[in-house]
């Protein structure tokens, strides 16, 4: 697949059956992904006048966070590449009373004023450029003279098992199910360390420091058949599925989870890279990837 055809792919899924999962299963996702927001608000300097990009921002749970902590004084803007996404972020923003606001478009080509934000973040929301090393050389003019970069993205599948335990069960009853891209764009782009770190190199990016970080997430367990009826390459098929597949293949995944089901909660740990960098011109290089 060429990059455009990749571009095309990523448009038509973040603005189709990824875009609607989400935003569908947005209850599910604030409550998995919560344990996400501190370590990426920490990252967000406190005090007035700060300007913060979210990328990939979704539903705007990360975004409305950052614009809490920083009151009126901060700006903060989340961008996504998909508009049923754009559009719960805002209403979020709105129902929540903060001054968040949101651009609708591919963070790899927006022309984002120079110099405009002093930190970057992003929460699983980097791994799906179509050429990384331009997304975040993009960023990288966006970003003001030592402004930080704070993302976390994905470490591998092996790591993150619950993450493919719907498709390695439901694989008998879905034959033409898609395998997961590898090199991306796509969920584990960014597993190896090496690579991430090569990218950001060569995207003009400084001061690099690229951690493993294992972090809690839970959901509610009666919410499974939901999660595995809308999110990941299982969802995607399911979601124009018949009833009686959609209920086939909930049923044949339902004992891949029982590792996972403490009480009345599904609970796991995600393998996540937590990746940090600074847009400096008087700094090279990296000072730690333990």
């Amino acid at each position: 697949m060429d990059a455009m055809q990749k571009a095309i792919e990523q448009m038509r899924l973040w603005n189709g059956p990824a875009g609607r999962a989400w935003v569908e299963t947005q209850d599910i996702l604030d409550e998995m992904f919560k344990q996400f927001e501190r370590p990426l608000c920490e990252a967000v300097p406190a005090g007035s006048n700060r300007r913060v990009l979210d990328v990939g921002c979704g539903t705007g749970g990360l975004t409305v966070a950052v614009a809490r902590k920083l009151g009126q004084g901060g700006r903060v803007v989340g961008i996504d590449i998909s508009a049923p996404m754009i559009g719960a972020a805002l209403a979020r923003a709105e129902r929540e009373g903060t001054s968040a606001s949101f651009i609708c478009a591919d963070a790899q080509h927006h022309k984002f004023g120079p110099a405009s934000f002093d930190t970057i973040i992003s929460r699983l929301g980097v791994m799906f450029f179509e050429d990384f090393v331009a997304a975040f050389a993009n960023l990288r003019r966006a970003a003001a003279e030592g402004a930080g970069l704070a993302v976390v993205a994905w470490r591998g599948a092996a790591e993150n098992p619950f993450m493919t335990a719907a498709e390695r069960a439901a694989a008998p009853l879905l034959p033409n199910m898609p395998a997961r891209p590898s090199g991306g764009p796509g969920q584990f782009a960014f597993a190896g360390k090496d690579r991430v770190r090569t990218i950001l190199l060569e995207s003009g990016w400084t001061e690099i420091d690229i951690r493993p970080v294992d972090i809690p997430c839970r959901f509610p367990a009666s919410e499974l058949a939901r999660y595995v009826g809308w999110l990941g390459p299982v969802g995607t098929i399911l979601q124009d599925a018949d009833r009686g597949l959609r209920e086939r293949v909930v049923d044949a995944v339902r004992p891949a989870f029982a590792p996972y089901v403490e009480a009345d909660a599904i609970r796991f740990t995600a393998a996540c890279w937590m990746i940090q960098a600074r847009a400096s011109t008087d700094a090279a290089g990296e000072v730690s990837n333990g």
